[in-house]
């Protein structure tokens, strides 16, 4: 634990991404590299290799645009029910260590809470209601409200609009090197890193940023004043 990771004194807002942060990214990592290949491979008949070959090429086309986090648009360009098949399996999503603790610290403390995600609207609504983690938010954005994904700065920017926010007063907590850079070059002023958003694989650490693990490591003491 490093209860002085963050200096909560300087934060009114904590801004939070779900997958990878507050969800594991397990449940994605299977989906979009075994389970949608086996399902393009089947509907297609070509063998799942080659499944993967083709789709991940597409994929590495489109990553860090909004397409690439658009179950409508993957839905189209591969000819599966991506929403369908995600709720199919959704008894496989599972809340991160120290999640929920930290979500109820923050909470109680009075600080304002929001989820930003990358996720389309489906997707935040199939894994808030499976986890139940709906309520602790004040406030959840998707990338596609805003037209722009987190690793734009015009995401920021909009965000910023939205929410009437004051980067200084701001904590960001995410999963995904180029949002966390590109939330700190907007000017938030602490950024902190998951470094293990798949339970399955190794820690990844950030070279630059403040890294954890369990959540609740850093969770917030109540505030006296509001």
């Amino acid at each position: 634990m490093n209860p002085n990771l963050v200096d909560w004194q300087q934060i009114e807002t904590v801004l939070l991404d779900m997958d990878g942060t507050l969800l594991d990214l397990g449940f994605d990592n299977y989906f979009w590299r075994e389970h949608v290949p086996a399902a393009y491979a089947a509907l297609n008949n070509i063998d799942f290799d080659s499944a993967c070959a083709l789709l991940f090429a597409r994929m590495a086309e489109l990553r860090g645009t909004l397409d690439w986090y658009c179950v409508e648009f993957w839905s189209t360009e591969l000819g599966l029910d991506i929403v369908a098949m995600k709720t199919e399996l959704k008894s496989r999503i599972r809340v991160r260590p120290g999640a929920r603790a930290f979500l109820e610290a923050v909470r109680i403390s009075g600080r304002r809470q929001v989820l930003v995600t990358n996720a389309h609207r489906s997707t935040l609504e199939i894994k808030l209601t499976t986890t139940a983690i709906g309520h602790f938010f004040d406030r959840t954005i998707s990338s596609h409200d805003l037209g722009a994904p987190k690793e734009d700065a015009i995401f920021w920017k909009h965000l910023q609009t939205e929410l009437d926010l004051d980067p200084v007063r701001c904590l960001f907590i995410d999963d995904s090197p180029a949002v966390l850079e590109a939330a700190h070059r907007f000017g938030i002023s602490q950024v902190v890193s998951v470094e293990r958003p798949d339970s399955s694989l190794p820690a990844s650490p950030h070279g630059f940023f403040p890294n954890i693990d369990n959540l609740e490591d850093i969770a917030p003491q109540p505030m006296v004043t509001r």
